[in-house]
């Protein structure tokens, strides 16, 4: 009994000393290594989009993606703004080579598309088989939409608290298929803050978010362009051979927390991969075009993305660096575990 008790006296405090994360840089991707890092999807929109995806060649000799020296560098993804389409309108969808499980993910986005009528861009991140691996949508919004969207889709038995973060839950079941909510809106957080999305965050010289995934929970911060707490701001200069060990845990009040009793993130997440594309119409702004200010400017959504190519010169990104992070102590944890259960 004696013995027994000192195990576990011993396994709960190996576990309060790791419990903070030691984050360590195992992926950073800036415009020394887009293009290699990252796939490029060129089959048809899964999201009935009027759009057609190109392929590394392609975009670069249509000059929609590519280095923007007069921006720091930054990794620059557009969509053609020139011609006239009856098929889609040429734009990326770029997919991560690499998978990831867990770990501390920070964006720097100095411009992206949204506000313009037709648009529906997105970083997110996906599993296999979805939605059975999961799906977290980081930065989304659509139409004339002025506030980031957050959202994770899952399969069955997940659903988070409305607590622990400053936006507003507009559904809780993160489920495709969840009674009593729309098709596929999965567990919804929308800010409050126009910064955060569209023509407020390029106004504001872009802005940085971070995404936490653990197994306890799946959180975002937003950060302004003129608030970046000092370790973040350090992490996110490219190619910094020492970017330190960001601290979620000095951060303040996340903008997204996901989490929930009845949701094991481990069931619902694995093996994902970062996806950054930008959409037209289809399931989401195709949709949703004649409950926006949208409606006046054509009748449908393919018809005004079609025919209007100048509408769509500001519907770009610019991405300074996207840094992930792993958790050293996570694997340790683990270890002294399995070493308290002797």
């Amino acid at each position: 009994m004696f013995l027994s008790a000192i195990k576990l006296i011993l396994a709960a405090a190996t576990f309060v000393y790791y419990a903070v994360a030691e984050y360590t840089v195992s992926a950073d991707f800036n415009s020394d290594n887009f293009l290699t890092a990252f796939d490029f999807f060129t089959d048809a929109d899964p999201t009935q989009g009027f759009v057609t995806y190109l392929g590394a060649q392609p975009a670069v000799n249509s000059k929609i993606i590519g280095v923007a020296p007069t921006h720091k560098n930054a990794t620059y993804l557009g969509v053609d703004s020139t011609n006239s389409f009856d098929t889609g309108r040429p734009s990326l969808r770029l997919t991560s080579k690499g998978t990831f499980n867990h770990g501390l993910f920070i964006f720097d986005i100095a411009h992206m598309p949204g506000g313009q009528c037709g648009v529906w861009p997105s970083i997110w991140a996906v599993g296999p088989d979805w939605p059975k691996g999961g799906e977290i949508d980081i930065l989304e919004g659509v139409n004339d939409q002025t506030t980031n969207a957050m959202t994770l889709h899952t399969s069955a038995n997940c659903s988070v608290d409305a607590d622990g973060f400053s936006g507003n839950l507009t559904t809780p079941n993160c489920d495709i298929k969840a009674p009593g909510q729309p098709a596929n809106s999965g567990c919804a957080i929308s800010s409050y803050n126009p910064q955060s999305y569209g023509v407020g965050l390029n106004a504001n010289g872009g802005a940085v978010y971070a995404m936490e995934w653990t197994s306890n929970a799946i959180t975002i911060w937003f950060f302004p362009r003129d608030k970046i707490p000092a370790d973040v701001a350090h992490s996110i200069t490219p190619g910094d051979t020492d970017p330190g060990s960001p601290d979620p845990t000095k951060w303040g009040r996340p903008v997204a927390h996901f989490c929930g009793d009845t949701c094991n993130i481990d069931d619902h997440f694995k093996d994902m991969k970062l996806v950054i594309n930008t959409a037209f119409c289809g399931d989401w702004a195709g949709n949703t075009w004649d409950a926006s200010s949208c409606k006046a400017k054509a009748p449908t959504c393919n018809e005004y993305v079609a025919k209007n190519p100048q509408a769509f010169v500001d519907a770009y990104w610019l991405i300074n660096d996207i840094k992930v992070y792993e958790d050293k102590s996570r694997k340790r944890r683990q270890r002294n575990r399995r070493s308290a259960e002797f």
